[in-house]
């Protein structure tokens, strides 16, 4: 054995991973699953049914006080004072050359709320929002936060990632699933949020209609002392909803299906150093077209260089047209079927999409492409495959 190896890290549903047959994966220094049956059934099953994630990799940040709408709008790209309380909403974080850092769902809610879960809670009369930074980039994230903190100290931020779990129940029949073990009244819509409400598990925590399936659901925030049960609790499936366990790789094409981006892969910051390695990922939000999460009207770091830089490249999707290699990252467009033609692009995440029949799906960044154009991934040294160039989602 090897004493240099690095000890991974484990989330507190780990046990119920390895009971379960688990094929565990070392993912940013977490030992997580990344499929229990096969990447495509738990994917139709999250389509179809339902599906439970164990995302306790991710970030949980608490951030509180006087203005705080304000402090974080002069980060983000989302204009976050328009943010009423009980919503939830998407952003960008860019650096002062306006390459993106990372991307982040937050939260906006109130004292009353707060003090539901989090005992000893000071009632300042101010708002409160809870956000979740990717896994690999909390401690970035976390010091870009402390270096523009107000000097005055009127805004506070915790770092509550270590001790909670998160849960991420996706698909059409988890309403049926959440409200047979938590309760109606812990149902939230689509993007709201609140304290989980009083229930017979005497589960306690934070609640919201979230996650990165495309797919109605929830991300459940909870104290790791209680991740175990509610997750054996929700894979009993009382209420008859069809729930899998699903791993990493089913969550990874599920987002690729509905153009989600994946940090560290569809952009890129370059504050991470190996740029060489990664020079084509290192993009502002104009270049990335996500269609929410930017407003313009309010400045915010990064704004001025994002707008100065006037990219021809875009993020697009493509669609494959005939047979061949699946699209992965690092593929060439071509214009047309012969390597000679231009270079269109790079492929910057692919799979092949279980939910049109295995069809070659992927996002890219490409210049002097249109709607529709058909233009040729190089997905072997020999094949050049035809694909369309469209608008994610793909489904």
């Amino acid at each position: 054995m090897d004493d240099t190896a690095v000890k991974l890290s484990r989330t507190a549903c780990y046990e119920q991973h390895v009971l379960a047959g688990a094929n565990l994966v070392d993912f940013h220094g977490f030992e997580l699953p990344m499929w229990y049956t096969s990447i495509r059934d738990e994917h139709i099953a999250t389509r179809n049914t339902a599906g439970l994630f164990d995302v306790s990799h991710m970030g949980f940040f608490s951030i509180s006080g006087v203005g705080v709408s304000k402090w974080l709008e002069s980060l983000a790209t989302q204009k976050v004072s328009s943010i009423t309380s009980g919503r939830c909403a998407y952003t960008h974080f860019l650096d002062i050359d306006g390459s993106i850092i990372d991307d982040m769902i937050f939260a906006v809610t109130n004292d009353n709320e707060i003090s539901e879960f989090r005992n000893g809670w000071v009632n300042t009369e101010s708002e409160t929002i809870l956000g979740v930074p990717n896994a690999s980039m909390i401690e970035i994230i976390w010091d870009w936060f402390q270096e523009h903190l107000p000097a005055d100290g009127t805004i506070k931020l915790e770092n509550l990632s270590e001790e909670t779990s998160i849960l991420a129940l996706q698909g059409p029949n988890s309403k049926v699933c959440l409200t047979s073990v938590l309760g109606e009244k812990n149902h939230v819509g689509r993007f709201k949020c609140q304290a989980i409400k009083e229930n017979e598990l005497g589960i306690s925590g934070w609640i919201q209609g979230t996650g990165y399936t495309g797919e109605t659901g929830y991300e459940i925030f909870i104290p790791n002392s209680q991740a175990e049960l509610l997750w054996a609790k929700l894979l009993e499936d009382t209420g008859k909803s069809g729930v899998v366990p699903v791993g990493l790789g089913a969550r990874d094409t599920l987002r690729l299906e509905m153009g989600y981006l994946l940090s560290g892969q569809d952009f890129y910051w370059p504050g991470l150093g190996d740029i060489d390695s990664h020079e084509n990922l290192v993009r502002n939000t104009l270049e990335t077209q996500v269609p929410f999460g930017l407003d313009l009207d309010h400045e915010f770091i990064g704004k001025k260089a994002m707008l100065e830089k006037n990219s021809k490249e875009k993020l697009w999707g493509i669609k494959y047209e005939g047979r061949g290699p699946s699209p992965r990252l690092g593929h060439i467009i071509y214009q047309n079927d012969d390597l000679n033609s231009n270079k269109l692009g790079i492929i910057t995440s692919g799979a092949p999409s279980p939910s049109l029949e295995n069809k070659g799906i992927a996002m890219g960044y490409f210049s002097d492409v249109e709607l529709g154009q058909i233009v040729y991934v190089a997905a072997s040294k020999r094949k050049l495959v035809p694909a369309k160039v469209i608008v994610p989602p793909f489904i």
